[in-house]
Order: structure tokens, then sequence, then C-alpha cells
């Protein structure tokens, strides 16, 4: 980590930290461990897991009041996950900013999807301590607000086989059934898979792995059910 990078960092995210606080953030338990267990962020990822969840729920709340809660969780689940976390990290340039250890360093662990969202909820715990709620709810909402109703970034992250089988069980026509089938070679193999409920085609999907054939079949069969 450079002065300039932290710099950089800080005016995307939007707000100025102490070096203090920003060196703390920026701690990973790698780097402590093999520095003399100098504190490292933990305690500050925690605290900041606490305030996304918290600016994300209480705006979901308040921005769409006729979702029923079991789409303010599927909203609220993929807009404070590990991968929209790490994707946000990256755009601001926080991975070079990291201090890791050794071991983690070799491992390109300045661009892991875990790190990366860990160390980016320490930033919120950090913003909290430094600014107080109020900017650190605000500054959420900078940076994840607008995905709250992105759909490109909502069904990136459902998980559209439980839908199907939520949806089979309250409908009550019994498990779906994934009927699969590969073709072309083992390098290059595709898949087509086809979601029926009841023997009822609903839906079909292509991938290059069975999971991935099978979650765009139930993605096609949930729009069948409830339109675009």
């Amino acid at each position: 980590m450079n002065n300039s990078q932290s710099q950089e960092f800080m005016k995307r995210l939007g707000v100025g930290l102490d070096s203090e606080a920003f060196r703390l953030a920026m701690t990973h338990r790698s780097y402590s461990f093999e520095n003399g267990n100098v504190p490292n962020n933990e305690r500050l990822e925690f605290l900041g897991d606490s305030v996304l969840s918290l600016a994300v729920a209480s705006e979901l709340y308040k921005r769409f009041p006729d979702l029923a809660e079991g789409e303010l969780v599927k909203r609220h689940h993929v807009v404070v996950s590990t991968r929209t976390l790490a994707a946000l990290a990256r755009k601001l340039g926080l991975g070079p900013c990291i201090l890791l250890g050794k071991g983690e360093t070799k491992t390109g662990g300045a661009d892991k999807d875990s790190i990366l969202a860990d160390t980016m909820e320490a930033v919120f715990g950090a913003v909290y301590i430094s600014h107080g709620p109020e900017r650190a709810h605000q500054l959420v909402l900078e940076h994840v607000g607008q995905l709250l109703d992105d759909q490109k970034t909502l069904n990136i992250g459902r998980d559209w086989k439980t839908e199907i089988q939520e949806y089979a069980a309250a409908a009550g026509t019994g498990e779906p059934v994934y009927r699969v089938e590969g073709t072309g070679p083992d390098h290059a193999r595709r898949y087509t898979a086809t979601v029926l409920l009841a023997d009822r085609k609903l839906g079909t999907g292509q991938g290059t792995s069975k999971k991935e054939a099978e979650r765009l079949a139930a993605e096609a069969a949930y729009y069948a059910i409830h339109g675009s």
C-alpha cells in the first residue's frame, strides 16, 4: 500500500479517514500474524457488516412499500453479498491498499472476493467510528443504493432453483425435475437442462456445466410462471 493508492481509493469512496483508521481497516489477519500480531481489521469488519445490513434493510423498507418480506430478504441478500461487495471494492481500487501476509500476496489475495468483501465491510466500520452512523449509512447507499432495483445485479445473485422449489411446494405440484443432456467433446462440453413440474416443461437453459444449465432453466421457468 502506498499513499497515492490510499488517497485515490478514498477519493473514489467519497469520504476521508485518518491514516491510523485507514491502516487498521486495511490490515488483514495474515499481515497481522506476520508482523507481531498488530491489530487487524476483523473487529471493524464485524461492525461494518451490521452498518451495511441496516442501511440496506432500512432503504429497502422505505423505497419499496409494496414488496413482501420474502422479496425484501432476497434483495437484501444479493446487495450485501460477497460478490456484490467484491465488485464494489474492485471498482473503487481497494485491492492494492490491503495489507496482506506474504502467502496471501503470492496467491492473489488482493483480488479474492472474500478478502475484498471483508475489507469493504471494515471500511464501512471505520467510517462509522470516524464519522458517525449517519455518514456511514449515507456512504453505503451512495455506493449500493442503485443496486436495490437493478435487475441485472439482483438476478445474478438469485437462487432460481430454490425459488422454483418453493413455488412447487406451495402449488402442490411435487418436486421439480431437471433433465440434462450434454453435447460436444469433453473439453468443450455444453449442457441443456429442462425443468418440469408435474410433467409440464416450464423452462430450458444452456451452459458449460450442468449446474449452470439447471440454474438458467430454473430462471426461465420462474419467468414462465410469474411473467417478466
